[in-house]
């Protein structure tokens, strides 16, 4: 076996050459790739020229495009476009991902403008563009290329359903010998005969060569790059069909083989677009559930403020942030305290105080009271997240589908095969016409539809299936990865908790809560929040709070507005900058925040106060001490809210390693790693420590993240499949693989039943397809079919294919 020169894949049985390039290249890509860097010698310099390309060092000032790429059609392709930097001036890098279908351009814009780098990289058969999203993120390019695909699918159904009655009425039983009575058609004349005859070859030339445009123009490129794919094949067999048809009409003959051409166009062609409809219900699907980015900014001048892009900020500039806002980049804190809510970039599921001198990061949401923040650097953490992100993908494997795999061996073997049968039947003795229409059965035959559908369709199946469950597939790897998945790695909060805070107990006095609410009721945090909820539901709640600390059993599911008429006034509202708030209740100074807080304004704490500060504080949950009257009388324990169902998904998934990641403190994330399920649990874990840690995973076995924040992004991408939760970050969604919109754990199992049921139906499909060749080929190869048996049988097996893909794979 011999490899290629420049990415060492196995070459073809013919090696693609050329003078002047040194080795052997398993596609025209490697070669020109090769010949682009004509002045290194060695095929080892070449592959470490095209590293040095995308390693160069960057100047300062440069700026980065991200653009779609139409055109490439394997990872030699990203070489190629990567080298495409060194012939345009003020292109310092380009680095392009073919499974992405996108290329991050590094550029000058002091020498190249934005808008000219398409038409400057846009070169042989590489369209760059940029995309075209619209107010929900959908690329209009995707979106106006299936609406032209139903264009050429109902020009080319109307020319069809012109063509294919003179078939089935009048030419089909000729064949077999006998008259329908349908068609009247008077054959004592030429005229009358064959002017009905070519009108049937110009219908089908409209059908093929319009319809049919993007099949052949996908065939010829994979003629250009020396790729065969199964474009290739089905060009062939439409071709071969329309050429033999019009070769027999122009000789007198009325065995014409259009009806040939016509169904293989159409049936391939409605496939894809059934592909692409799926898909397109995806996509909307999936950007539904994706969350809103920061875009603009509110910058202090002279004289006022100012509402400007993110693009406008510089270093230097002060911001204000005010309460319920995210931070729009990285500062420093120069005004104002406020706790800030960092649980999308850090795992953090508690709000940290923020003061004058500390540093903010951008995308981290202000809770309570503004701040002034000074700008050092317009990237903010988020940004480099985003672009780490890109590094992590695109230099992921592009997996690339097993039928044009397949075809790579598949088609050369047919064409070989169809022109020995055609030299076999001249050598004994037959005449042209009998030998060409033999080696046409053979491609008739041959002709990939229940092959070329057979993945295609059963993904489109399973990803209809997947919508049906509230689950939207991004990458169609899931398929492949998930049935083989030996460890499950599962972020705490956003995933195994709501990522929202919840009172989970009242310990003391029993006018604790509602005087607690009474003074959160004016204060904008989500502890203040998760009180409110707490007093309205208590308020109709069988179960009344118990001064032994046991736990409240709220039933009620009151709005805040509803519960703020059950609260008693307040006046005289003090927020006490990240430590708690403080208000005159009933004539009765009430004071609600942290031991310390309540210590200055009220006195010392009780000691059964502080034992259960303690054992709150110990267990990783926040601990509220509510006090009035020159007295501490009660504590309420507030921690992030477990997502119902998280204990039956680790039974369910206790066969395989399951490891918890979070930010927390190890105390936060003890009642988890209690669970027998659970095998390792790491706190503290940074977003970067995420990554390390499913690559080290991944070292040892096919790894699944489960994620929801922008913090978990990297780690998504990194696994070798990626689950986000519904209500996740923009950033995990656009990194993760699936993506559970209903934000059910339990549908995790689902995503599993629907990878092993979509795997199932898909072997299932291509070994129909191959059993259909292993018995229809030989007989076409030794005469025993003609051609319009061999596209009955063709129609017949892709039938097959379809109505198996339409079942559902949920049992």
């Amino acid at each position: 076996m011999s490899v290629c020169a420049l990415c060492e894949l196995e070459t073809p049985p013919s090696p693609v050459t050329a003078e002047g390039v040194g080795g052997e290249f398993c596609c025209r890509g490697c070669l020109e790739v090769a010949r682009a860097l004509e002045d290194v010698e060695d095929v080892e310099d070449v592959r470490s020229a095209v590293t040095d390309a995308s390693d160069r060092e960057i100047p300062d000032g440069a700026s980065e495009a991200y653009l779609a790429v139409d055109g490439m059609h394997c990872t030699t392709c990203e070489a190629f476009l990567g080298l495409r930097g060194d012939d345009v001036d003020g292109i310092y890098a380009i680095d392009a991902n073919y499974a992405m279908e996108t290329a991050r351009v590094v550029y000058d814009p002091e020498t190249i403008e934005t808008d000219a780098l398409p038409d400057a990289l846009s070169s042989h058969g590489y369209a760059v563009r940029f995309r075209d999203a619209d107010e929900h993120g959908v690329d209009r390019g995707a979106r106006k290329r299936q609406r032209e695909t139903a264009q050429r699918l109902v020009i080319g159904g109307f020319f069809s359903m012109l063509v294919m009655p003179w078939y089935f009425f009048y030419l089909y039983p000729s064949y077999l010998g006998f008259e329908t009575g349908l068609l009247n058609v008077d054959t004592t004349t030429s005229l009358t005969l064959y002017v009905p005859m070519v009108f049937i070859g110009l219908f089908t030339s409209i059908v093929l060569f319009y319809t049919g445009y993007p099949v052949l123009r996908g065939a010829w490129v994979s003629v250009r790059t020396r790729h065969p794919n199964m474009d290739l094949l089905v060009s062939i067999a439409a071709l071969s069909a329309y050429g033999y048809s019009t070769v027999a009409l122009a000789t007198g003959s009325t065995h014409l083989y259009y009806d040939v051409s016509v169904a293989v166009v159409m049936v391939v062609t409605l496939g894809r677009y059934y592909e692409g409809t799926i898909r397109s219900r995806a996509t909307d699907a999936l950007s539904a559930v994706t969350a809103a980015r920061t875009n603009e900014a509110t910058r202090l001048i002279d004289g006022g403020r100012e509402t400007v892009p993110i693009d406008a900020l510089k270093p230097g500039d002060r911001l204000v942030v005010a309460p319920g806002e995210r931070v729009p980049v990285d500062g420093i804190v120069t005004e104002g305290i406020a706790d800030v809510d960092e649980s999308v970039l850090t795992g953090e599921s508690l709000p940290v105080t923020k003061a004058p001198g500390d540093t903010v990061v951008g995308g981290s949401l202000v809770a309570d009271d503004a701040l002034v923040i000074t700008i050092e650097d317009t990237e903010s953490a988020a940004d480099r997240i985003a672009t780490a992100l890109w590094e992590i993908q695109s230099h992921s494997p592009a997996v690339q589908r097993f039928a044009d795999t397949l075809a790579t061996v598949f088609v050369p073997l047919v064409l070989a095969l169809g022109t020995a049968v055609t030299v076999w039947q001249l050598l004994s003795g037959g005449t042209v016409a009998v030998a060409l229409l033999a080696g046409l059965t053979v491609l008739v035959v041959s002709c990939p539809c229940a092959m070329g559908l057979a993945t295609p369709l059963a993904v489109s199946g399973g990803l209809r299936d997947a919508l049906g469950r509230r689950i939207v597939v991004t990458n169609e790897s899931v398929f492949e990865v998930a049935p083989d998945a030996d460890t499950l790695v599962f972020d705490k909060t956003g995933t195994l908790t709501m990522g929202e805070m919840e009172v989970v107990d009242v310990f003391g006095h029993d006018e604790t809560l509602r005087l607690a609410a009474a003074v959160e009721r004016f204060a904008s945090h989500p502890v203040a929040d998760a009180i409110l909820e707490a007093a309205a539901s208590d308020a109709e709640a069988t179960e009344k709070p118990r001064a032994d600390g046991g736990a409240i059993g709220w039933a009620a599911t009151e709005t805040l507005d509803s519960a703020a008429e059950r609260i008693p006034n307040a006046r005289a509202f003090t927020r006490h900058p990240g430590e708690g708030v403080s208000a005159t209740v009933e004539s009765r100074r009430v004071v609600a925040g942290t031991p310390a807080l309540l210590a200055e304004r009220t006195g010392p704490l009780s000691d059964d106060l502080i034992a259960r500060v303690e054992a709150v504080e110990r267990r990783g949950e926040l601990p509220i001490v509510v006090g009035w009257g020159e007295k501490a009388r009660g504590v309420i324990t507030v921690a992030d809210r477990e997502r119902p169902g998280w204990e039956s998904v680790m039974d369910t998934f206790a066969d395989r390693e399951i490891v918890i990641l979070t930010g927390d403190s190890d105390a936060g994330a003890e009642r988890f790693r209690d669970h027998p399920a659970v095998d390792a649990v790491f706190t503290g874990v940074p977003p970067d420590g995420k990554v390390e840690t499913v690559r080290r995973l991944a070292a040892n076995g096919t790894t699944v993240m489960i994620g929801d924040g922008t913090n978990d992004a990297q780690a998504l991408a990194a696994a070798d499949l990626g689950i986000a939760m519904g209500d996740g970050t923009a950033r995990a969604i656009d990194a993760a693989d699936v993506v559970v919109s209903d934000n059910d754990l339990g549908a995790l199992s689902d995503v599993f039943e629907l990878a092993n049921g979509t795997r199932r139906r898909i072997r299932e499909n291509i070994g129909w397809a191959f059993l259909y060749n292993a018995i229809a080929v030989p007989l076409a190869v030794f005469g025993l079919i003609n051609p319009f048996f061999a596209a009955a049988a063709m129609a017949a097996s892709s039938v097959l294919v379809v109505t198996n893909s339409r079942r559902s794979v949920f049992r």
